[in-house]
């Protein structure tokens, strides 16, 4: 996947640090629910959830990209995503608004301590920059 300029984005925090996945690829966001754990496996699977009727894993990206202080709040969320035809959620801060970039950038070495591998890019809106998260990367890559 590459970024679009014209694409929509779905914005949300993480760690005070503001992230956008692009619409397309977000199927639904939901309200932080009770994670059944999964033993003996990766460190940052938080665990699965019971989506109407279908398992979904649930990543944690604190966990996943090594930030400290995680603490679930009223405004934490599940953002479900379709990626390689599966659904995954990943746990997020907040998330904030749908939003257009006026412009992209390619991402650095690091984004806020994270290894720009991880990154499509950085848009660029009117309140300062997003970090784009590239989706497949995170969840099936080492």
């Amino acid at each position: 996947m590459s970024v679009l300029l014209d694409a929509q984005y779905v914005e949300y925090e993480l760690a005070n640090e503001k992230y956008a996945l692009i619409i397309s690829d977000v199927y639904e966001i939901i309200k932080m629910q009770k994670v059944t754990p999964v033993h003996n496996s990766k460190p940052y699977l938080e665990g699965i959830i019971n989506l109407r009727g279908k398992i979904v894993p649930v990543i944690n990206l604190h966990k996943r990209f090594g930030l400290n202080n995680y603490t679930v709040t009223k405004s934490t969320r599940i953002v479900v995503v379709k990626s390689r035809d599966e659904m995954v959620g990943i746990v997020v801060d907040r998330v904030n608004q749908v939003i257009k970039f006026l412009e992209i950038q390619p991402p650095p070495e690091m984004v806020a301590g994270i290894n720009g591998d991880y990154f499509e890019g950085i848009g660029i809106t009117d309140e300062g920059v997003v970090s784009i998260l590239k989706i497949d990367k995170v969840l099936y890559e080492a």
